[in-house]
């Protein structure tokens, strides 16, 4: 048990919950928390982490110097250290609760604290390496990068940022390598199967989908137990005879790429043996290039092309979603992956530097220098023009982050020609455009420095006797 050798009255830290704290919902979100598996919240507080995770179906303990001194305090799967290392004011204790956080940890270690962007929201004295509040707590705020780089050093291993504030720590490249993967290749959907024709069917859409027949290992085990009295040569000879080849290569690009842009990924976080890649992943390889060998070089070579702001500019001209500005190429997060993989490989690479937030609407990529920002617009589909809520930037050079919230601004920031951040076939494009055309006919955007925000564009809707009704511009009416 951890010993409070000093005055800070950490239970007063412990805040009530009505759901998941934003890490164990992350946790939850990136499969890492699932039914089943044994959870441990390593200083828990007041247990809502706990009790919610048990509503989940998880096998969820948790133990609390104050609250639960009594709890079980053993190891398992994942282990969540959710807000504890920024309210312990000793620096030595704050590392050997996380050192020993980590040993007990058998698969994933979820470290979070809060951040230096909530500097605005604690009022306090300066005390050691952090602030001592009238309600005599400490908090230490962290940089986004500080955390992770905190993390790494404690537990001697590489580390994802899942979240802004929020870190992943594994005990073997295998648990990492597949968290990565499935961040930048999503599992295969597989289409429904009760009997052996539509069992065939999946397979076949599986192969169309990825460019490659699926190995057994693959399959789902109800669909497999369907497919297990045809021999191997019959059901790839069924699959031969019955895929688009077409769309067979299609698939298969579209596998290159993610392939490439995963082990680009893969080296900026840290590249481990063939044998630690996931299973998917090593077939991948197999199956599109001629050795893993000349993978890697290809991936070598795709990551230092992100150094390069000629080639990164021409990504983004030749790009056929998002909105290109002097300064930045704006994507909506629905055609995010529709980037040219170069610019996928940007956006990842901040995601797994700094975070990338649970809520977001348009990514965007500066190419003056290499920054990326998550904007979020919550009312992006309903509202004309939505106002922004709040920016997350990352700066991929320093690994320096920034944190803007709009929630209280009189006159935010808000978007024009919604359809260009999307992809030209989304559903919501043509509606999107037919606004924008009836706009300039109106006469709206021949002033486009005064319509970037509330004030300016509500003066401009009045000047041009204009209204919003929806997706629909009309006249004003009187009153």
């Amino acid at each position: 048990m951890v010993q409070r050798t000093w005055n800070s009255d950490r239970r007063l830290t412990a805040i009530s919950r009505a759901g998941l704290s934003v890490p164990a919902r992350q946790a939850v979100i990136d499969k890492q928390v699932v039914p089943g598996r044994r959870v441990l919240d390593y200083g828990c507080g007041r247990g809502d982490d706990v009790r919610a995770l048990k509503q989940l179906d998880c096998q969820a303990i948790g133990w609390d110097p104050f609250f639960e001194p009594d709890g079980q305090l053993e190891s398992a799967e994942v282990v969540l250290l959710t807000y504890v290392l920024n309210v312990i004011e000793d620096p030595q204790e704050r590392r050997k609760t996380l050192k020993r956080a980590w040993e007990l940890a058998g698969t994933v270690l979820v470290a979070s604290a809060r951040l230096t962007w909530e500097k605005s929201k604690v009022k306090g004295e300066a005390f050691g390496d952090g602030l001592l509040t009238s309600r005599q707590t400490f908090q230490h705020l962290f940089k986004t990068s500080e955390l992770r780089k905190y993390v790494e050093e404690v537990t001697g291993v590489r580390t994802v940022s899942a979240a802004p504030g929020v870190v992943y720590a594994f005990k073997d490249e295998t648990a990492r390598l597949s968290y990565l993967a499935q961040r930048i290749v999503p599992d295969a959907q597989w289409l429904a199967s009760e009997d052996t024709t539509s069992a065939i069917a999946a397979v076949v859409d599986h192969t169309e989908r990825r460019g490659r027949m699926p190995r057994m290992e693959e399959v789902p085990q109800p669909m497999a137990k369907l497919l297990s009295h045809l021999r191997p040569s019959e059901l790839s000879r069924l699959v031969r005879d019955s895929a688009d080849q077409a769309k067979v290569e299609v698939g298969a690009k579209r596998s290159t790429l993610n392939t490439l842009l995963f082990l680009a990924v893969e080296l900026f976080n840290g590249r481990g043996p063939f044998s630690s890649l996931p299973l998917s992943v090593q077939l991948d390889v197999r199956a599109f290039f001629s050795s893993y060998k000349e993978a890697c070089q290809r991936s070598d070579r795709l990551l230092l092309k992100l150094r390069d702001d000629t080639y990164v500019r021409g990504a983004m001209n030749s790009s056929t979603v998002g909105k290109l500005t002097p300064t930045a190429l704006y994507v909506h997060q629905r055609a995010v992956d529709r980037m040219p993989t170069v610019l996928r490989l940007y956006e990842h690479c901040a995601s797994i530097a700094a975070g990338r937030p649970q809520e977001w609407t348009v990514a965007k990529l500066r190419h003056q220098g290499r920054a990326v920002s998550w904007l979020d617009y919550p009312d992006f589909d309903r509202d004309p023009h939505p106002r922004i809520l709040t920016s997350y930037q990352v700066d991929l050079k320093t690994l320096e982050t920034a944190h803007t919230s709009y929630a209280n601004s009189p006159n935010r920031p808000l978007l024009h020609r919604k359809h260009e951040f999307l992809a030209p076939d989304d559903p919501d494009t043509e509606k999107y455009e037919r606004l924008t055309a009836a706009e300039v006919r109106a006469g709206l955007y021949e002033h486009p420095h005064l319509i970037g925000t509330e004030n300016g564009w509500e003066a401009e809707l009045i000047r041009c006797d204009r209204a919003l009704r929806g997706h629909r511009l009309v006249r004003r009416t009187a009153g």
